[in-house]
């Protein structure tokens, strides 16, 4: 049985962070910061309402997703959570910096 909520993910540029929200609700955000070529996953965070709904996963692929949609950047994953992510989903690990 699963809790999964239905997450819908955007980037929140002025903010620094890709923002998940739950009908409309702020529910998690994963925050970075921009450097020429990089971008570098500094913190993620999910409001204890939504922890263990597959919110902080959803947030991370969707993050993930819009790096390579986008093209112009390597992910830094200095944040735990987004590094765990990639580990566990090796066809993302080509967005690292030091892929290769």
């Amino acid at each position: 049985m699963s809790d999964d909520v239905d997450v819908q993910v955007s980037q929140n540029e002025d903010e620094q962070r890709f923002e998940a929200r739950v009908d409309g609700e702020l529910a998690g955000s994963a925050y970075y910061e921009t450097a020429d070529d990089l971008i570098v996953f500094t913190h993620t965070e999910v409001d204890d309402a939504y922890e263990g709904k597959g919110v902080g996963s959803a947030l991370a692929k969707g993050a993930l997703d819009a790096v390579r949609a986008d093209g112009r950047r390597k992910v830094v994953p200095r944040c735990p959570f987004i590094k765990g992510w990639i580990d566990r989903h090796p066809d993302y690990r080509d967005l690292l910096e030091h892929a290769g």
